[in-house]
């Protein structure tokens, strides 16, 4: 018999040995021996209150065995013989997209502008010291996509576009940990990523499929209302039947490409604002009301914030607990600034974004005349003058939280986990009135609702910008472009995903559609 119960274990009992199960004989009236197992499915914190609980949802196997193996299984088969499906970029959308081709039957070939994560270090390593930006390997580009160095939270609202649980399933398949099968907000971490990477491309390129690195498409050729053939920077071309374009929110070459030959996009709506670091005790004092360090068995502490000012959303994104800020510009001459974690969230400092909901319908008329690439456009010039206010370089510009709310410049900084090093300046008068204000208000509001929050041991720094796509590439409902019978827009890039998770599902559909009538 199997049983799933509910559980509440305070902070106390979550140190005594066999606390689950003597709490599942005591909830189901059972001896302790009629217990065989108990498998974890999901565990969360309440630390609403003084008294911190862990709340567990377990299956208690009573008199019978507890499998040992997983019910999701992954049938790759070789697949070097097949009808080829063209794939530019490899992020979780492209990765997926792949590792789903080669269970069909299709064999992926992956056109991937970056590098593979061991060579992708080296270019990290000069953008953090040197302040240099390979265009083609960085933070966003390269194996894995953004993702690979973002922390790799898996907490995803996209509920209803695909089996969630088989992508968790496929990354502990891959090298991933099993605890984010039960975590309520699970994450793998930016140091364990990238091993996870290299296993989903062994598994790819061991059972017939190509991915092919430092190789960016630079054109299409376009025939009938198809994609013929895709050209390469090399100039070499490419013939193609079908090609799922998963290249990210940050390539910006590929909407330039796509509007020059007059192919539909739309302007969509997105978030910016600013990363806000605070030292990680500051955090954790306030989630888990505790005076000195949090116990052992507790996690870095995050935070989730909402506040609307001014008929648009303020709210916290990508929120990194016991994570460092990292430079995640895609070209020299821009300043953008995002956040990670390791495995263990064990930095001193905590870190999120903290953005502006902008409506490309509204609140962009000074940029109307660039037509679908009005966001775009607004994105670009925000991280130039990013770069400006930093120094030229990949120095941000930074102050101190208070100081930017009461809008004078900061005389000093803040300790920070940005490499590349923060610059003092007045954030508050250089950023847009429709960002600035509203982030303003936004921090007086969660100063209020997480008392210690407002102080002057934070520091913003400027700009968090590459939260969502600006644009969207429209698709119908074989999920192919209205125009290119061929072309699969998919993932972030395409607008249909906002994280690791949603962009894998989108992944495995697109593959799904694109098979259909080879």
């Amino acid at each position: 018999m199997i049983k799933d119960i509910q559980l509440r274990v305070t902070l106390p009992e979550e140190k005594i040995p066999d606390i689950l199960i003597r709490k599942s004989a005591q909830f189901l009236g059972i001896s302790s021996d009629d217990i065989t197992g108990i498998k974890v499915l999901r565990k969360s914190i309440d630390a609403r209150k003084k008294l911190i609980v862990f709340n567990y949802k377990v299956a208690v196997y009573i008199n019978e065995p507890m499998p040992e193996t997983s019910e999701y299984q992954f049938d790759y088969k070789d697949v070097s013989k097949a009808k080829p499906i063209h794939i530019i970029g490899f992020g979780p959308a492209g990765m997926y997209a792949a590792l789903r081709c080669i269970e069909l039957g299709f064999k992926p070939i992956v056109l991937e502008r970056g590098k593979n994560v061991q060579d992708r270090r080296r270019d990290l390593k000069a953008i953090n010291q040197h302040h240099f930006v390979n265009e083609d390997s960085n933070y966003c580009f390269g194996e894995g996509g953004a993702g690979t160095y973002s922390d790799g939270k898996l907490y995803t609202r996209s509920l209803k576009r695909g089996d969630v649980r088989r992508i968790f399933e496929n990354l502990v398949f891959h090298g991933a940990t099993d605890q984010i099968l039960v975590d309520a907000h699970p994450h793998i971490g930016t140091n364990k990523l990238p091993k996870v990477v290299q296993n989903v491309r062994e598994t790819i390129i061991n059972n017939g499929g190509e991915i092919h690195f430092e190789t960016r498409v630079t054109d299409f050729i376009i025939k009938e209302q198809a994609i013929k053939a895709l050209v390469l920077q090399n100039g070499q071309t490419l013939d193609v039947e079908r090609v799922i374009l998963a290249t990210g929110h940050s390539a910006r070459d590929i909407y330039y490409l796509l509007h020059d030959k007059n192919i539909a996009l739309e302007a969509k709506s997105f978030a910016m604002g600013v990363r806000v670091e605070h030292p990680q005790h500051i955090i954790d004092s306030i989630q888990y009301s505790c005076s000195s360090e949090r116990d052992a068995l507790l996690p870095a502490a995050a935070y989730s914030l909402v506040e609307q000012v001014n008929e648009r959303g303020v709210y916290s994104f990508c929120m990194c607990p016991g994570g460092f800020i990292v430079p995640a510009a895609t070209a020299n001459g821009e300043v953008v600034v995002n956040g990670m974690s390791p495995s263990k969230r064990n930095n001193l400092f905590a870190n999120s974004g903290i953005v502006v909901e902008i409506n490309a319908d509204k609140d962009l008329y000074k940029y109307e005349h660039f037509g679908v690439l009005k966001a775009l456009k607004y994105q670009e010039d925000l991280e130039r003058l990013a770069f400006t206010a930093g120094g030229r370089s990949q120095v941000a510009p930074a102050q101190r939280l208070t100081d930017f709310v009461e809008g004078k410049l900061s005389a000093d900084l803040n300790p920070t986990s940005y490499q590349p090093g923060l610059k003092s300046a007045p954030l508050h008068s250089l950023l847009p009135k429709l960002i600035g204000g509203r982030l303003r208000n936004g921090f007086k509001a969660f100063g209020e609702k997480m008392k210690g929050f407002y102080t002057e041991e934070a520091n913003i720094i400027g700009v968090e910008s590459r939260t969502s796509s600006p644009i969207s590439i429209p698709r119908n409902e074989r999920l192919e472009h209205p125009q290119i019978s061929n072309l699969f827009p998919c993932g972030e890039g395409g607008g249909y995903a906002g994280g690791i998770v949603s962009a894998a599902m989108d992944g495995e559909r697109c593959a799904e559609a694109a098979i259909v009538g080879l």
